[in-house]
């Protein structure tokens, strides 16, 4: 790692991390460490902080975590510049978002994103086509980078064939460490920046909003978590929880023990899960960051991935990565937040990727992703459930070819279940709670202008 230029504190993270790997530690934490939260302050309860938000905007920057590339769904570029709707990727929808919030506001808010040494490049090529949003403060930084574990040996994994799969970056909860490595903390603290707003590139929901900024700065909260009520479809994702002595903390999937996932995904008993919509203090980060060596001792996750993620038959490794919601228990005083499901709307499979596409959203002057009308009276007031058969539609290039003409009417759509090899025509309608299934070797058309519902499906 010193080889690499790492810095101190990265080196110290990652000797932290492999430490507890080489000591047994599994990462886990039991339902009997992770206790259910009852009662949170509601954004509803915030009217009135948009005066102190409005008063304290020009201390305020936004932060995107934009350090993983499409490879989920097959493409080799970052998540970010996925065409999403409309001919825009999140990138065009992330920057018009923030040119509107600075008309809106007369002000100026930086926008800065948190890359990988894989998403750097291309990712400021495309921020080009945005001039106003420089503003002399860095566009980005790239975050630190960690070996990739043989799990044999608890050696650096050797992969000759292309020895940049050798590395990974170790997580979004690297954020403030590598923040504070490149300077550009100190920068930010200097130039009188005060408070960061961060969230994933790829949540077209987060935006900068001032009551939450006016709620940090009266009540000096050092750091803040966007949580929302957990549905059957946020089951697997981390939620919200608090120890014996009542301290937040946050539970991820692969941190709960295979015995007790039924009880993980008890939405009634964990209510909450985690937006990754975070707020953040500067200069009590920077506390914090004094007070542990340059890095926040964040719960591990060790993952087990193949060494090369676009080909799953290539030895597996451990990469040992930290969530950055997982701050909640390492910062004094950090809170939670419970917020609309407005706030969060991530496209993490083709099946997110649909549902985004079609007549369920529409998009609003401020270049925000709302819930079509016709779907919000009468309910549902959430999205349709959608299952693709991820043997023909897993990758991003599937879903062009069977949906050739764009996606179909969803609005009035319960749930939607695709097995095998389909391809809809123009202006298909579902309704209901629709299932196409198809046996055969060769696709099965459905033809322009169908409509689909529980009688016909």
């Amino acid at each position: 790692m010193r080889t690499d230029g790492q810095p101190p504190p990265a080196i110290a993270s990652f000797l932290h991390f492999h430490r507890l790997l080489e000591t047994g530690a599994t990462g886990l934490l039991t339902a009997a460490e992770a206790l259910p939260v009852e009662r949170l302050t509601d954004y509803e309860e915030l009217d009135g902080y948009e005066l102190s938000g409005y008063e304290y905007v020009d201390q305020a920057l936004i932060l995107k975590f934009n350090g993983g590339l499409g490879t989920s769904m097959g493409l080799d570029l970052p998540r970010c510049l996925l065409p999403v709707r409309d001919g825009l990727t999140f990138l065009d929808y992330i920057a018009r978002q923030v040119s509107y919030l600075q008309q809106q506001l007369d002000r100026h808010v930086p926008l800065m994103f948190m890359n990988s040494f894989h998403t750097r490049a291309a990712t400021l090529a495309a921020l080009t086509a945005y001039p106003e949003l420089r503003n002399g403060i860095a566009p980005d930084f790239v975050q630190h980078r960690f070996p990739k574990i043989d799990p044999a040996t608890l050696e650096p994994a050797a992969w000759s064939a292309n020895p940049d799969r050798e590395w990974c970056p170790p997580g979004h909860g690297d954020v403030f460490a590598s923040l504070d490595t490149t300077g550009l903390l100190d920068k930010l603290l200097a130039a009188g920046y005060r408070y960061v707003f961060l969230s994933n590139a790829d949540n077209l929901g987060a935006t900068l909003d001032i009551k939450i900024l006016g709620y940090m700065v009266e009540n000096r909260v050092p750091l803040l978590m966007e949580v929302a009520n957990r549905t059957l479809s946020d089951r697997k994702g981390g939620h919200l929880a608090q120890n014996a002595d009542g301290g937040l903390l946050l539970r991820e999937f692969a941190q709960c023990p295979e015995a007790e996932l039924d009880g993980f995904q008890d939405i009634r008993r964990y209510q909450f899960f985690n937006t990754n919509n975070l707020w953040a203090h500067l200069p009590s980060i920077k506390e914090t960051l004094r007070n542990h060596c340059g890095f926040l001792p964040l719960p591990p996750i060790f993952n087990r991935k193949p060494v090369d993620p676009t080909d799953v038959s290539t030895p597996e490794v451990i990469q040992m990565e930290s969530a950055a919601g997982s701050s909640i228990s390492v910062v004094p005083g950090a809170a939670a937040l419970r917020v609309p499901r407005i706030r969060f709307l991530p496209v993490k499979r083709c099946e997110d990727l649909l549902i985004v596409q079609s007549d369920v959203y529409r998009t609003t002057r401020n270049h925000r992703l709302v819930m079509n009308p016709k779907r919000i009276n009468p309910q549902p007031r959430r999205a349709p459930t959608v299952h693709l058969d991820p043997r023909y539609y897993g990758h991003y290039r599937d879903l062009e070819a069977r949906f050739p003409c764009g996606a179909p009417s969803l609005v009035r759509c319960l749930s939607l279940e695709v097995e095998g090899d389909v391809r809809f025509g123009r202006d298909v309608v579902i309704e209901g709670n629709v299932r196409i299934r198809n046996p055969k070797a060769s696709p099965m058309l459905i033809p322009d202008g169908t409509v689909l519902d529980d009688n016909n499906s």
